[in-house]
């Protein structure tokens, strides 16, 4: 059996938001001859990656323009 590794998070707020899995290196692409810093950089990137997709987590930014006239003049 080859390395593996663990992701898991949790939420101090919200009860039931965890999740935990584990997989080979193989399951994830990684060459399990990479130094440590580069392998470091791609089990980030690739927990980011999982987290994000377990959450589902979305979001949008509403940004209302001022309008030039005062509260008080009609068009």
């Amino acid at each position: 059996m080859g390395k593996t590794v663990t992701f898991s998070f949790s939420s101090t707020k919200y009860k039931g938001t965890d999740a935990t899995e584990t997989f080979t290196f193989e399951n994830l692409g990684i060459n399990e001859d990479m130094d440590d810093k580069a392998l470091k950089i791609e089990i980030d990137r690739i927990s980011h990656a999982w987290v994000w997709d377990k959450l589902n987590i979305s979001y949008s930014i509403v940004i209302d323009e001022v309008n030039s006239h005062g509260s008080g003049d009609i068009q």
